[in-house]
């Protein structure tokens, strides 16, 4: 066939002054074509000659799949390290104390309080053991839950928590990193101390659930639906955060959403898939964290979170975190943060009933190294925290002045 070839504009007229597109015409059809444009008689011509390659299931599914590693089931792994009657009593205890401050039945406080992310199960208990002690002096105005975080969602990448990758080395035996979480939520409760976890992976909590007492939805995950559904299930009370940018709507929204039923795919402890069927929970609140750069704790941030959630026809149940953007990523200004939110509830703010810290043994963070030995003892790998001393000067402190202004 032969072809002219002529220069028009986008418009189909000539054109010297515009962007040119390239027409080719067939002078035995008179047909044109444009280039991309695809010859009908040629696919045509083509389709006859095509013989159909055999195919099936696993030509299709799990292309990028590598293998699937067996992992034990929740109830295996219960019987392997079951709940002690103690453990079960200090959890009961724990989750009817936080139950009964979202109610105003309790006029205390509650503080999440603990490192950024479990590492150092040694460390970890360290940690436990002085703020069980702890517990005991401030008790009267504020009840202290340990903050055991196993799972780390990450912006892009990095070391993603104890479950995952508990020997720090990208193997991901995550079926032992799970089992050594279970072991270390154990020994914290036989403490006597409550635990509270984000829950991250919606399959941990059959493994591990019935050892916490209060659960975070992460700024990451707060609007998935996956984690919506998850918690309104779970037997904790679950705190929302406001999202990364710092929209508290996703968290009303998402408090809103888990206090229905909802049915989903999950897991039973037999480690079957199964339709879960919820009856929703209804004891939802807010953590504002503060989100793209700026702090959201203030007097006037919160007031209108309350307002926010009394339009939305919710109990106004706020927890401040004093770290992430609320401190600016700078673990020195937390103290503060918490000296401002107190002050707050003595002059009778009403509607703030926890608080959140990143705390560890040792100041500020560390860099995983490739020889472990080198890890500081008690420094986090993950986020910034204060260290032990400044902890306890906070809480103090705290204690101090809630006592001088009882609620």
């Amino acid at each position: 066939m032969y072809f002219c070839m002529e220069t028009v504009s986008a418009a189909g007229q000539a054109c010297s002054q515009r962007m040119p597109v390239i027409r080719k015409t067939d002078f035995m059809t008179g047909n044109t074509r444009y280039p991309g444009q695809i010859d009908d008689n040629a696919v045509l011509s083509n389709r006859d000659h095509f013989t159909p390659q055999p195919m099936n299931s696993q030509d299709l599914e799990n292309i990028n799949v590598m293998s699937f590693d067996a992992m034990p089931t929740p109830e295996e792994l219960h019987k392997r390290l079951p709940l002690t009657e103690h453990a079960a009593s200090v959890v009961n205890a724990s989750r009817e104390a936080l139950r009964a401050i979202l109610d105003r039945k309790d006029k205390r406080l509650f503080v999440v309080v603990g490192p950024c992310s479990i590492h150092d199960p040694v460390a970890g208990l360290d940690y436990a053991r002085r703020l069980s002690a702890l517990q005991k002096e401030v008790s009267e105005t504020m009840l202290l839950v340990m903050r055991v975080y196993f799972e780390k969602p990450r912006t892009t990448t990095g070391w993603k928590g104890y479950i995952n990758d508990p020997d720090m080395d990208d193997s991901f035996h995550v079926d032992r990193g799970m089992e050594l979480a279970r072991k270390f939520l154990l020994d914290v409760c036989e403490l006597g101390l409550p635990t509270g976890t984000e829950a991250l992976d919606p399959i941990s909590p059959q493994y591990l659930g019935d050892l916490i007492a209060w659960t975070a939805i992460g700024a990451r995950t707060t609007e998935s639906q996956t984690h919506r559904e998850m918690s309104s299930g779970l037997s904790t009370p679950v705190g929302f955060k406001n999202g990364t940018d710092g929209d508290i709507s996703i968290a009303i929204n998402a408090i809103l959403s888990a206090s229905h039923p909802h049915s989903f795919l999950g897991l039973n402890d037999q480690g079957r898939v199964a339709i879960v069927r919820t009856r929703g929970n209804q004891y939802g609140h807010v953590v504002l964290r503060g989100g793209d750069g700026r702090p959201n704790y203030d007097t006037v941030s919160v007031a209108m979170a309350e307002q926010a959630m009394g339009k939305a026809k919710l109990a106004p149940n706020i927890v401040v975190d004093c770290s992430h953007a609320n401190s600016f990523k700078r673990p020195e200004l937390q103290p503060l943060v918490m000296t401002d939110v107190i002050n707050q509830v003595v002059h009778g703010n009403s509607s703030i009933v926890g608080l959140m810290i990143e705390s560890n043994l040792v100041a500020g963070n560390q860099k995983i190294p490739d020889d472990l030995t080198q890890l500081k003892y008690g420094c986090s790998v993950t986020d910034a925290c204060v260290d032990w001393e400044t902890t306890e000067k906070m809480l103090r402190e705290a204690h101090a002045h809630l006592r001088s202004a009882p609620r």
